[in-house]
């Protein structure tokens, strides 16, 4: 049987020459979140997605979404469904699909049939569509938000979404046969407080929170959502600390840096 996909589109803080901003297309169906990297979609591939789990509503996430709506809504003949928090659909609504930033396409072309429908979801909940089941997981973010694992066949491919010091999630983590790792790590050392004052994660931080992982877990950890102009410090001091050297000396680590363009599979 093939095995589920995981195509990175986008893993990025923000945008630069070959920097798309946060996209994951899970196998050909399913988008986890919106960011610009969508727009290295072909028409029949936009048409192809059925649903978006989006983490939480801030732009990095969500840029191409109302595009891709717009690209494809004529070639669709059901809703695209939008599954997110309470808070991120709200905002969504009132922000983006308003009618003045962009039409609001859960009311056209008509209420019966409108091109986008909106799906509230909760931490903890599950949905399953065929062999997959795609699990809300907590995060700790400046706006509501959560991370997701999506599991086949008893294997997880998780992601953290933007979050920093999170206990539940890994909680949660332990208890899954993680097959992979997608965390992000947004600013260095350097501008540590700044990365605690938006709740995001840096190096140091993030050193604490792999110590978090039980030690029967072993699998590799994708380092997401840094910013261009500091990939490279932030990935040495990720280095640094893991040579693999972590505050734990019993725990290793496999610590790589997601690209543009990778094909994870489960």
């Amino acid at each position: 049987m093939a095995k589920m996909t995981i195509r990175v589109l986008g893993c990025s803080g923000a945008i630069a020459k070959d920097c798309r901003t946060t996209a994951f297309l899970v196998d050909q169906d399913t988008l986890i979140d919106a960011g610009t990297g969508v727009g290295d979609l072909t028409l029949d591939e936009m048409g192809a997605v059925d649903r978006v789990f989006l983490t939480h509503s801030h732009l990095d996430h969500i840029a191409a979404l109302p595009l891709m709506v717009d690209a494809v809504a004529s070639r669709r003949h059901a809703p695209l469904e939008i599954y997110a928090l309470e808070g991120t659909i709200q905002a969504l609504r009132q922000h983006i699909f308003n009618d003045q930033i962009w039409p609001d396409f859960s009311r056209i072309p008509s209420l019966e049939a409108p091109f986008i429908r909106f799906i509230e979801l909760k931490i903890g909940d599950q949905f399953v569509f065929g062999d997959k089941t795609i699990e809300v997981l907590p995060a700790v973010h400046s706006v509501p938000a959560v991370g997701y694992a999506v599991t086949r066949k008893g294997r997880s491919w998780v992601f953290s979404g933007d979050t920093e010091r999170n206990p539940e999630f890994w909680r949660r983590v332990n208890q899954l046969s993680v097959s992979s790792l997608v965390i992000e790590t947004a600013f260095s050392n350097r501008e540590r407080e700044l990365a605690k004052r938006s709740l995001h994660l840096s190096p140091s931080v993030l050193a604490e929170e792999l110590d978090h992982i039980s030690e029967s877990q072993r699998f590799p950890i994708y380092i997401t959502h840094t910013k261009p102009a500091e990939t490279d410090q932030i990935m040495e001091e990720i280095q640094r600390f893991d040579q693999t050297q972590p505050a734990d000396p019993s725990q290793s680590h496999d610590i790589r840096w997601m690209r543009t363009g990778q094909i994870l599979e489960i």
